[in-house]
């Protein structure tokens, strides 16, 4: 086993750390570890990214459900048009990106280096929402609820997630927060199970379209991942949820940061 590969194992372990603490950010740090750690191609990265979110989420899912901290009903009301348009797009739209975008003497686009810019700006979205502190007010009333506006930022999300490989927690916990007036422990716990699902069907549509898997890597990055999840729920337990989310928000944002400058201007 060469050295990028452990390091990339040990760095799966805070992939999971980062679900059980917030139910979300994993595939935020999945994708460039599988890219700039491991040399996986981009695009199959993504692919790779939604197993093993997808299967870390479900675990944690199930530990959050036996504690009665997921609304199921919330899990099928948004999960279902997120599961599709997530199918939808890595099984149609993704492979029919071409691999050279446009091309000018200076500067060449290919579907690559799109989809590692698309994913760094959505990591800077999404670490100015975990660093602003949230704070939603409830509703237990469900008849309250936009059951439209519901469905159509699951289906905006499934297409954002199916594209970048990412589980959408980032997107998916604020929205149960606001939309779905869900309180912060259960939106964590049903935002696993809506990754977890809507990541296991994306990995599907990315087999069923013929992608190369090298199985033993991907067993064991998520091998890693799982074990993170647990370290992840104890440490949640100890540190308050507020600091958790801005301190990883400012490591995301200068991610993210980072992503562009090297994708723009040193590739």
């Amino acid at each position: 086993m060469e050295t990028p590969q452990i390091i990339g194992y040990i760095l799966a372990v805070f992939v999971g750390m980062t679900l059980g603490m917030l139910g979300s950010g994993g595939s935020i740090l999945s994708v460039p570890i599988l890219v700039y750690v491991m040399g996986i191609e981009p695009t199959l990265a993504t692919a790779y990214s939604l197993f093993v979110i997808g299967a870390t989420s479900l675990v944690g899912g199930i530990h959050k459900a036996n504690q009665k901290l997921v609304d199921f009903k919330k899990v099928v009301l948004f999960g279902i048009p997120a599961i599709i348009t997530v199918f939808i797009t890595r099984k149609i739209l993704v492979p029919k990106i071409p691999n050279i975008i446009f091309s000018t003497e200076s500067f060449t686009l290919t579907k690559s280096v799109l989809i590692m810019i698309v994913f760094a700006f959505v990591m800077i979205f999404a670490s100015v929402r975990m660093i602003k502190p949230l704070k939603a007010v409830f509703i237990t009333n469900d008849e309250k609820l936009n059951y439209y506006k519901i469905v159509a930022l699951g289906i905006l999300i499934g297409l954002v997630s199916g594209f970048v490989g990412a589980g959408g927690g980032f997107l998916i916990v604020p929205t149960l927060l606001f939309f779905a007036k869900t309180p912060m422990k259960m939106a964590v716990g049903t935002s696993l199970f809506i990754v977890a699902s809507q990541s296991l069907i994306g990995f599907v549509g990315d087999i069923m379209s013929d992608q190369v898997i090298d199985w033993k890597l991907l067993e064991i990055f998520t091998l890693a991942s799982v074990i993170g999840i647990f370290i992840g729920n104890f440490i949640s337990r100890k540190v308050a949820d507020e600091k958790l989310k801005t301190g990883f928000g400012w490591f995301v944002l200068a991610m993210g940061i980072y992503i562009i400058i090297r994708e723009t201007f040193l590739s």
